[in-house]
């Protein structure tokens, strides 16, 4: 999309401080999602809405935990409830409550019927944890695999090492959807999930169909494919994120975390926008 005097100010970022900080109608989409106060022991302090943002910033700058700003809450806080909102499956479920309402506001359904599977290579560093060489795309360091509905929306994602292939890591994140998105049975995907071996698989985990889009062997030069370019568009909206440029992550649960935290990003702009 070029960016012309009308596009630009519906895209443009007026924050008081950092353009990663949520704006009212941003966290007004969060907020409802946020974990009351305990009943027993202290009253709490942090402002949960700076938490956020403080998790937008690092996600958006690709900065450590250490180099967080001194105006957001101790990195020692922040750090703290990223750990606790990721065991306790939080950031997935405000990720699936922003999904469905991004879906609403498009007209459709709130559970879709239909994806796009495929996923990325991205190489890791010393902090260590599971990974392998993707001998295709000559990679060491893991696979983010996703599924996304035909708007480009994240609906599952399963990160291993990236030796694993596509057709066997591919059981694994349509597993992970069957309960949250029980609608969801048809798959589009490309050339690398063809096989009878997948086929196979996925009769065990559910009724699942999957249609492969292969590229013309008549074609010389780049070529959009049907439906196949949704979940690529999806992995460029995710890169926006410096934090992603890399997995840093010593364990696949942050890994996932951090794309959920990009994803947010995305969707809370995306809804509030309009």
């Amino acid at each position: 999309m070029a960016w012309t005097e009308i596009t630009r100010p519906h895209y443009e970022r007026r924050c008081p401080r950092y353009a990663s900080d949520l704006t009212d109608a941003e966290w007004a989409l969060i907020e409802p999602l946020m974990p009351g106060p305990n009943s027993i022991g202290r009253p709490r302090k942090t402002d949960l809405r700076e938490v956020v943002n403080a998790l937008l910033y690092m996600a958006s700058s690709g900065g450590a935990w250490w180099l967080l700003p001194k105006d957001f809450p101790p990195f020692s806080t922040v750090q703290k409830y990223f750990y606790r909102w990721r065991d306790e499956g939080l950031l997935h479920t405000i990720n699936n409550e922003l999904v469905m309402a991004a879906r609403e506001r498009e007209g459709r359904e709130a559970s879709p019927t239909a994806g796009v599977i495929d996923s990325q290579s991205v190489k890791t560093t010393e902090s260590g944890g599971i990974r392998g060489f993707d001998a295709g795309k000559k990679v060491m360091g893991r696979k983010r695999h996703i599924v996304v509905d035909t708007l480009g929306l994240l609906v599952g994602l399963v990160i291993h090492a990236a030796d694993i292939q596509d057709r066997d890591g591919a059981p694994a994140v349509l597993k992970s959807i069957l309960k949250r998105w029980p609608w969801l049975r048809h798959v589009f995907a490309d050339g690398g999930y063809a096989g009878p071996k997948l086929r196979g698989a996925l009769q065990k985990v559910g009724k699942f169909t999957l249609e492969i889009i292969k590229r013309s062997d008549s074609a010389k030069s780049f070529e959009v494919l049907p439906r196949r370019w949704v979940v690529e568009r999806t992995f460029a909206w995710l890169g926006r994120c410096r934090r992603l440029a890399k997995d840093f992550e010593r364990t696949i649960a942050s890994a996932e975390a951090w794309v959920f935290i990009a994803n947010i990003r995305l969707l809370t702009r995306r809804i509030a926008r309009h």
